[in-house]
């Protein structure tokens, strides 16, 4: 399962020109601690999340550059802190993102290793794509096996594929999800395959699907004109 399957595809965001405040209402109305700060071409610059709100607002009264006892027992000439208004002054420009081709797995590490809640998607180009949270990490691997088998067999075989479910064994074990049976055409078991790896919560597809005729070598020759 990648990246792709299970990330947030039209995530929240902002410019590095949106007001703080502005910010903030859509973190809270959203439910969300974090937001990707993009151009106006959807280009990922920055990302903006709670931290960068509590810094702000602890350094309102300090005076900038000085330490706490220099703000307690100075002289009171400090120059105070700037107030900044926009995202584009906090919000944090060193970034660690995942492509959408990257497996659960390598994003698990990803934010393990840099203690990060959640990684933007973007492409080769820095465009962001989408964002995928610890939570979406969680949430893919704790379905149950009888659920994911019973979306293997009504979701896929039986109203995607339109095939018969008696034609499919499906066994699903901690998420390792074993295919067995024959169909029709080549074609259908590659799709069976791939759909099935798709869902949230499949760890990984073992398929010992066989299949009666080999529709990708079949010789379309069209008359000429």
């Amino acid at each position: 399962m990648r990246v792709r399957d299970i990330m947030t595809t039209d995530p929240i965001r902002v410019t590095a020109d949106t007001l703080l405040k502005e910010a903030a209402r859509l973190m809270v109305r959203h439910h969300v601690s974090g937001l990707p700060v993009v151009t106006e071409e959807g280009d990922l610059v920055g990302i903006v999340t709670e931290g960068d709100f509590l810094r702000q607002e602890a350094s309102r009264d300090r005076p900038y550059g000085a330490s706490l006892l220099d703000a307690l027992f100075g002289d009171g000439g400090s120059v105070r802190a700037p107030s900044a208004e926009t995202v584009g002054e906090v919000m944090a420009r060193e970034l660690v993102t995942i492509t959408p081709d990257a497996t659960i797995g390598e994003a698990a590490r990803v934010m393990a290793q840099r203690s990060v809640k959640r990684l933007p998607v973007v492409t080769d180009a820095d465009v962001l794509v989408g964002i995928i949270s610890r939570a979406d990490v969680v949430n893919a691997f704790t379905k149950p096996d009888d659920v994911i088998e019973d979306e293997v067999r009504e979701d896929i075989v039986r109203r995607l594929l339109f095939l018969d479910p008696g034609d499919v064994d499906v066994d699903v074990e901690d998420g390792v999800v074993t295919l067995r049976g024959e169909l029709e055409h080549r074609t259908e078991v590659q799709l069976l395959e791939e759909l099935t790896r798709r869902i949230a919560g499949v760890v990984r597809v073992v398929s010992e699907l066989r299949f009666r005729v080999d529709d990708r070598k079949i010789d379309r020759h069209y008359p000429l004109s």
